[in-house]
């Protein structure tokens, strides 16, 4: 039986909830045909078979990212897609991506960049922790990509600071700690109280912990 009679949309539902069973299922019995149908699904005609089936990727990502590994390239081509949803669904994915399939990313740096640059408030978030990832994987990649999150936090919207400096903690070191603080503190006294208060606790947990480049994977917020 095809997967796809277990999406959400074929159901009719109008919730997420039968697409996380889904993706639960096919986790816990490696149904590799299964996760191949979602991944060759992902370019339906009907957008909502899709929207599902992005959904079911994500959640196995969350769960295991294993075994969407090798499908990492397709999720990156959709970043390009004209489809907002997929856009965002995709860089979701990434992000659960970016420990296990670091190579690919890195190689396509250029394309995460621009869709960041362009994209929806959840493309820019979870394009932010992505890079972050990617940047707390050695210093070679700390070195080729935290100046660009400095340069994010110093210059996006004010309320994205705190929530995008907490993803780029994961890729602070002693050596670009004084840096990272420097770029919060100057954002925080144009921020609202609830916001700067966030930033000192961000502040207080880097001035207190010792940073190093083993990779700490996140629950995906």
């Amino acid at each position: 039986m095809s997967v796809l009679n277990k999406l959400s949309t074929t159901l009719h539902r109008k919730d997420s909830r039968p697409n996380m069973i889904l993706a639960r299922e096919l986790v816990e019995n490696t149904n590799i045909e299964g996760i191949q149908e979602i991944i060759e699904n992902l370019r339906n005609k009907d957008k909502k078979v899709s929207s599902d089936c992005l959904k079911v990727a994500y959640e196995i990502g969350r769960l295991k990212p294993e075994l969407i590994s090798d499908y990492a390239q397709i999720f990156i081509d959709l970043l390009k897609s004209s489809n907002n949803r997929m856009v965002w669904g995709a860089m979701q994915v990434l992000s659960t991506l970016a420990l296990v399939s670091s190579q690919t990313l890195l190689k396509n740096l250029p394309v995460l960049q621009s869709a960041i640059k362009r994209g929806s408030v959840i493309t820019v978030d979870k394009g932010i922790l992505t890079l972050a990832k990617l940047a707390s994987i050695s210093e070679e990649t700390n070195n080729l990509i935290f100046p660009y999150l400095l340069e994010h936090l110093r210059t996006c919207r004010t309320r994205e600071v705190p929530q995008h400096a907490e993803s780029t903690m994961l890729a602070v070191t002693e050596k670009n700690r004084v840096e990272f603080l420097e770029a919060i503190s100057q954002r925080e006294p144009y921020m609202t109280k609830p916001q700067a208060r966030r930033i000192k606790r961000i502040i207080a947990q880097i001035e207190k912990q010792q940073t190093h480049y083993t990779p700490t994977i996140l629950k995906i917020r």
